[in-house]
């Protein structure tokens, strides 16, 4: 497996640990407003492979407690499973970012025990589902979508030790109903966040903004409804 990107220590990537990033490459996504593009389509050249990483993990024994595992997509590599596994056998802890369109792939991690937080991204209500995550289709196609991200919504909530939804909030594609129907898709959840969209550099489409604080506040206030604890990050 090639690595395409290492932080080296983060106290925020993997809360309440020191942990380390990892970032893999390829996505099936194409969310114009994306922090890692390049990552996505592949353009990216690696910075690593897994000999080197683990040769680097070894040094940080006792000094980092675990390794968020991110992209890009990491379901998309069938390795995925080995990779957490050689982390946990290292006494690391694990945790996964995904965009929960491969569910059987995540149901496998789960089950064997190799993610110990899984932070996954609700991109947006069912009906524009499609449209935030910078893909065209019929609506049969954002129906299958959508059937394999609320499968792997209900494995979070069933078998994730500890886990999160997240939403990047973006006024071009987020309205306040919308977090109403999100609630509905992640009703009785264990957390969900409002993420305030940030710009990049590496932001490939131009003209997204973020909402007001007020605005993201109110969109919280409908995913209470359905999910109590909900949070926003970002707004300072």
């Amino acid at each position: 497996m090639k690595l395409y990107g290492l932080q080296k220590m983060t106290l925020l990537d993997f809360p309440g640990r020191v942990a380390c990033t990892v970032f893999l490459g390829g996505c099936d996504f194409r969310c114009p407003w994306c922090h890692n593009y390049e990552l996505a389509v592949g353009s990216a050249e690696p910075v690593m492979d897994e000999e080197e990483f683990f040769a680097f993990l070894k040094k940080r024994e006792g000094l980092l407690e675990g390794v968020a595992v991110t992209g890009g997509e990491p379901c998309l590599s069938r390795e995925l499973p080995a990779f957490l596994r050689k982390i946990r056998e290292m006494g690391f802890l694990t945790k996964l970012d995904t965009n929960g369109a491969h569910p059987e792939l995540l149901e496998q991690i789960l089950r064997e025990g190799l993610a110990d937080y899984v932070a996954m991204d609700i991109k947006n209500s069912p009906g524009k589902y499609l449209l935030t995550a910078g893909l065209t289709g019929s609506e049969a196609q954002q129906e299958a979508l959508l059937g394999r991200v609320r499968r792997s919504i209900r494995l979070i909530m069933e078998l994730a030790p500890d886990y999160e939804f997240r939403t990047t909030v973006i006024r071009q594609f987020h309205e306040e109903q919308d977090f109403a129907e999100i609630g509905e898709m992640i009703c009785g959840a264990r957390r969900y966040f409002l993420q305030s969209f940030t710009d990049r550099d590496t932001v490939p489409y131009g003209g997204f903004s973020a909402p007001g604080a007020d605005e993201l506040q109110r969109y919280a206030a409908q995913a209470r409804r359905f999910v109590p604890d909900v949070q926003t990050r970002g707004t300072d």
